[in-house]
């Protein structure tokens, strides 16, 4: 698989607590240069985001994020903030608790509702597969796939454990046909990235991707 291709699937991401414009910004230009799906970034920084960089590329942001147990009515705020903002896609974080109470109405319900706060943008909805088992992975998968959701995502990154291939490929075998897959924490290399793609992932939610064709460029010269 060529590198353009991992590349154009890339979410390029920075969500840590102490990202600065000045890394946001850079991350953008990264994001443009090596032609990468979007970026994705903390809501504060969506409107300079896309301000900066007008239609050169999609701007991704997190809602209910990293632990999705904010209300519904909160999270729907959220996503017609960041889209009013100019967010391109809203990736969600889902209530793992009520995973755990078997509360499925209830999570069908919130992904609906915050389907439809996007206002028609992309919506992915992160399930947290570390804190999951494979009968609740399975479970959410069903879900998602009722919901309208346009994406199932692995993993925040941010709950002791990322996307593994065991989960890209059980989503593969579950989620509709319409679902797409995004895969998400711990993807740090390029074998990585092609094995993620390989197996059904359509898009990665990572940022050593584009670190590591620096890094070649850079060995090259």
């Amino acid at each position: 698989m060529d590198i353009k291709t991992i590349l154009s699937a890339v979410d390029h991401t920075l969500l840590a607590q102490d990202a600065a414009w000045e890394q946001i910004r850079a991350l953008c230009d990264d994001g443009v240069r090596y032609g990468c799906a979007s970026v994705c970034i903390p809501p504060s920084y969506v409107a300079r985001a896309k301000d900066y960089l007008g239609d050169r590329l999609p701007v991704c942001t997190v809602i209910g994020f990293p632990n999705g147990y904010s209300t519904t009515a909160v999270k729907c705020f959220e996503a017609e903030d960041a889209v009013t903002n100019g967010a391109d896609e809203i990736d969600m974080v889902i209530n793992v608790g009520w995973v755990k109470d078997r509360r499925w109405e209830d999570l069908l319900r919130e992904i609906r509702a915050v389907k439809a706060a996007c206002g028609g943008k992309i919506l992915k909805v992160i399930i947290e597969t570390c804190l999951l088992t494979d009968k609740e992975k399975i479970k959410m998968c069903e879900i998602v796939s009722d919901s309208g959701a346009d994406f199932i995502k692995t993993s925040t990154g941010f709950a002791g454990g990322g996307a593994t291939r065991e989960d890209v490929a059980l989503f593969a075998a579950h989620v509709a046909p319409h679902v797409k897959i995004k895969a998400a924490g711990g993807i740090s290399s390029l074998q990585d990235a092609e094995d993620f793609l390989r197996l059904g992932a359509s898009r990665l939610g990572t940022s050593r991707i584009v670190k590591a064709v620096k890094a070649m460029e850079q060995a090259e010269k």
